[in-house]
């Protein structure tokens, strides 16, 4: 799932290990997601969301997101 977490966690001058610590999970679980290996639970996301200031939409893509699996699903 591609998410804005990088770009959100750049622009607000912090760390990976600095967001993990706000959000209580590691920095390998942030490491994970921001390289596309791991998608954030619901409630995850939300945290995340909350540090930003953003919707989970916002945070996650959604529509992008969705467009992508629309065209993944087309081509089966």
């Amino acid at each position: 799932m591609v998410t804005r977490i990088k770009e959100l966690r750049i622009q607000a001058g912090m760390t990976q290990q600095q967001l993990a610590d706000r959000v209580h999970v590691s920095s390998r679980t942030i490491i994970s997601i921001e390289r596309e290996q791991y998608s954030p639970s619901l409630m995850l996301a939300y945290r995340i969301a909350q540090v930003f200031g953003v919707s989970v939409e916002e945070l996650c893509c959604l529509p992008e997101n969705l467009q992508k699996e629309d065209q993944v699903y087309e081509n089966l």
